[in-house]
């Protein structure tokens, strides 16, 4: 009698854990950055900042973010995500809490431009090395989702943390914003340190959890490459017009997001007349709808690749759609009632989340060898927007009086983004060594109802 064969071990979950932790971490990435614009009206009252200096205050993190991000791709690809990323948690909360103590200089403004400058430097490899460990940790077919997940945290911390943070500031003053926060991301630091680690050396991850992300076009051994730097491979990269186009669709995409980390809650306050805690509960409400939207994007995403779409149609239709409906953040400017202002603003983020898939086509595109100097790239020419976005309305709030024209400003970069997708990516696929500075092939045919095979 032949015996029957062993039964194959049940393939574990780990990058399940993996994406929890990736989720958890980026929540309090937001949190840290939302800080000062929950903080912002009070502080403008005790320290005499007006709109433009407030502006400023709000770029510092993104000229060092948007600056640090091609040296910070290159540590990853050196380092690796887990330490990286660990140590970066725990320096940007230090400098986080540090800024809760800004009003005891006399030159406060240039402290606070200091931290948040420090935090953005620490922040850097934040992005890139989630893209990284989503790409190592998951298949092809489910990686759409992964990184919705993980981009939604962003939604998701302005949803839940907005009201925890206004209370905060009605509770106890705009310091302990900043002392809550900062104390909370050191401790999540060393958890971080406890339970991440890349797939083939983590203990609790089988045999048969790595072949399932192997087969399905994860690359969990990129960690084991350790990359060295080339100028040349800048070079290519960014002279790439499938990527060129990748990188100006993010920008715009970023720049609705800064809209509403800087200086929405000003927005409620001073356009609308609301409370601090009555902000407090209504610009929760624009994140929930992008946090839904950018689930609905990559379910979506993912499910075309199931159904047999290419990677270009699965990919770039969420986009393009979702940034197309994000102008719609414009009609705000032409209703006064305020339940119809935060409706138009919640379907504007909600179809922001929707197009919210950067990241997993970084992932799907990249080159394999330089995975961390890619997203830094994709990661610097989105996060322009961080500089741009509040400046540029500060600049239209005090030169014209009203947020009207900032409205508009942002209505139309979405409507850019969604023609960058349109007309310059073209078809996805992924780079090598040989094939980095060829052009792609036409623009949209793919995009528009065709069902090929990826």
């Amino acid at each position: 009698m032949q015996r029957a064969a062993p039964a194959s071990p049940k393939r574990t979950q780990i990058r399940y854990l993996i994406l929890a932790m990736i989720f958890v971490v980026t929540v309090f990435n937001y949190v840290d950055r939302a800080t000062l614009s929950i903080a912002a009206p009070a502080m403008r009252k005790d320290l005499g900042f007006d709109a433009i200096t407030m502006g400023i205050a709000f770029s510092a993190f993104g000229w060092a973010y948007t600056v640090m991000q091609i040296p910070g791709g290159i540590l990853l690809d050196r380092v690796g995500s887990r330490v990286l990323y660990g140590l970066s948690l725990i320096v940007w909360s230090v400098f986080t809490f540090l800024q809760g103590n800004v009003d005891l200089f006399s030159s406060a403004f240039l402290v606070l431009f200091t931290l948040r400058f420090l935090m953005g430097v620490a922040e850097a490899p934040a992005f890139p090395a989630n893209n990284r460990l989503t790409v190592m940790w998951f298949p092809k077919h489910e990686r759409g989702l992964a990184t919705a997940i993980f981009q939604s945290a962003q939604y998701f911390a302005l949803a839940a943390f907005t009201p925890v943070m206004t209370w905060t500031l009605s509770r106890w003053g705009w310091h302990y914003i900043f002392f809550v926060t900062g104390a909370a991301g050191i401790g999540l630091g060393l958890l971080w340190f406890a339970v991440v680690q890349e797939p083939k050396k983590h203990r609790h991850t089988n045999a048969a959890e790595i072949a399932y992300i192997e087969e399905g076009g994860g690359m969990p051994t990129i960690g084991d490459v350790k990359t060295p730097f080339s100028w040349a491979n800048i070079k290519s990269i960014s002279a790439n017009r499938m990527m060129a186009g990748i990188y100006l669709g993010q920008f715009c995409l970023t720049s609705i997001t800064w809209f509403f980390l800087t200086w929405f809650p000003t927005y409620l306050m001073e356009a609308k007349g609301m409370s601090i805690l009555k902000v407090g509960l209504v610009a929760a409400i624009p994140p929930l709808a992008g946090f839904v939207g950018g689930m609905v994007g990559g379910v979506w995403s993912d499910w075309m690749i199931r159904r047999g779409y290419s990677l270009t149609a699965a990919r770039k239709t969420p986009i393009i759609i979702g940034l197309f409906a994000s102008c719609s953040i414009v009609v705000a400017n032409y209703v006064s009632s305020v339940p119809i202002v935060v409706a138009v603003m919640s379907l504007a983020f909600f179809a922001k989340g929707v197009g919210n898939l950067g990241w997993c086509i970084v992932g799907d595109v990249s080159p394999k060898e330089s995975m961390g100097i890619a997203g830094g790239m994709f990661n610097l020419f989105g996060n322009l927007a961080s500089i741009v976005t509040p400046i540029a309305i500060g600049y239209f709030v005090k030169t014209t009086g009203s947020f009207e024209a900032a409205l508009t400003y942002v209505g139309a970069v979405a409507a850019l983004g969604a023609c960058s997708y349109l007309f310059i990516v073209g078809k996805l696929e992924r780079l090598d060594g040989g094939d980095l500075s060829a052009p792609p092939q036409a623009p949209m045919s793919s995009v528009t109802g065709q069902n090929q095979r990826a």
